[in-house]
């Protein structure tokens, strides 16, 4: 069932205090181990400095689920990038909450908590999957800001989708001032049109995937250019998928990143390219 976010711009947060309880309502918790290593791998690869530059290298793993395998996998990935960093698990459910504690570890601690993020200091990554898909489009630019209000400078707040178990995965990466990018990332073999991965696109984008809107235009694109490149098949899907993001940027797309990620079923775009229109 849909839920509506509530108290996400209410009298209910002053500052970083929480005055009230957690912002946000509780999910189906539906995860699975390894599911999130798409997007872990293109925190640990292309926007790996941002954590290596921080001050504090805290990060926030924004309801993690019903268990939290997840959240252990990104501080054992981001760990190999800053050593010290802390990574902390935030669910609305206290009893899921209550489950994790055994497995905490020095760098490594789960909290109760919602979108007004209940941890001391301002995280530098912020990561928030198949959380926002469970309340509605309107709810999602105060929710954006609550939890872009407590990034630090140079971070960056990651509401992303993905299936069961990560193979078809999409994100929108936001600093502290309005979002930057769209990412996209699929496992190659799960799909028969690159538009396919539609049916994950974050909530700000799901119900936009229609004639006329941003976000509609550049899964025809990406449809076309992947049909073009057909002849390509025969070396694999890999250097097809390299073809078509080529072809994507050669026809004007701001295509952000090159063939390193394209590599690995990867791309992603200016979010102004996608953004909704008003």
């Amino acid at each position: 069932m849909v839920q509506k976010a509530e108290r996400v711009s209410g009298p209910g947060i002053t500052g970083r205090k929480l005055t009230g309880r957690p912002v946000g309502n509780v999910t189906r918790g539906t995860t699975n181990p390894n599911r999130m290593r798409r997007v872990d791998r293109w925190l640990a690869g292309p926007q790996a400095w941002r954590l290596r530059r921080a001050a504090d290298p805290l990060v926030v793993d924004l309801g993690y689920g019903a268990t939290p395998a997840t959240a252990v996998e990104l501080f054992e990935r981001l760990s190999a990038v800053r050593p010290d960093v802390r990574v902390c698990g935030i669910e609305i459910e206290p009893e899921r909450v209550r489950a994790a504690l055994p497995l905490q570890r020095p760098g490594l601690s789960f909290h109760v908590g919602g979108f007004e993020l209940p941890v001391p200091g301002r995280p530098v990554l912020v990561r928030a999957f198949n959380v926002l898909r469970q309340y509605e489009e309107a709810d999602v630019a105060g929710i954006w800001r609550l939890v872009q209000g407590r990034v630090a400078p140079g971070g960056l707040f990651i509401d992303g989708t993905c299936d069961e178990i990560g193979r078809r995965v999409t994100w929108v990466a936001l600093d502290a001032e309005r979002p930057l990018s769209l990412s996209m990332s699929v496992r190659f073999g799960s799909f028969d049109l690159p538009s396919d991965v539609a049916e994950r696109l974050p909530k700000a984008l799901i119900h936009r995937n229609v004639p006329g809107e941003p976000i509609h235009a550049l899964m025809q694109a990406m449809d076309k250019a992947w049909l073009e490149c057909a002849p390509l098949a025969s070396f694999g899907n890999r250097q097809r998928w390299q073809a078509m993001c080529r072809a994507l940027r050669d026809a004007g797309w701001p295509v952000q990143d090159g063939p390193d990620r394209w590599r690995l079923g990867e791309l992603t775009v200016d979010w102004e390219a996608v953004a909704p229109l008003p």
